[in-house]
């Protein structure tokens, strides 16, 4: 893949063209630019969607071994799991109950 300054580079260009194309539109331009417009809009998500993974990955190899993970990287799951007992929590068993076994 692309470097982070390439990325940058194109995402640039992308929008310098999108914004020429809509004042085209306004001034009345043919009906092939108006699918021009949708493709590059559609391609500006895209490399927008490109830098935001590449980010994610870069905090997630950061955070890798660390204690606390920001709560945007931790697993999403559902509320009720994620105030569960722990595995190492919930197989845990107090003296008392030692005792009796």
């Amino acid at each position: 893949g692309k470097n982070k300054d390439d990325l940058k580079k194109q995402l640039e260009d992308l929008k310098g063209e999108l914004g020429t194309l809509r004042v085209q539109k306004i001034a009345g331009g043919a009906s092939s630019k108006l699918n021009r417009i949708h493709d590059l809009r559609k391609s500006v998500a895209r490399t927008l969607t490109v830098i935001n993974a590449n980010q994610r990955h870069q905090l997630r190899m950061f955070y890798k071994g660390k204690k606390y993970l920001p709560l945007d990287l931790r697993p999403k799951q559902t509320r009720a799991i994620r105030r569960r007992l722990s595995k190492k929590d919930a197989s845990r068993i107090s003296q008392k109950q030692k005792k009796r076994q």
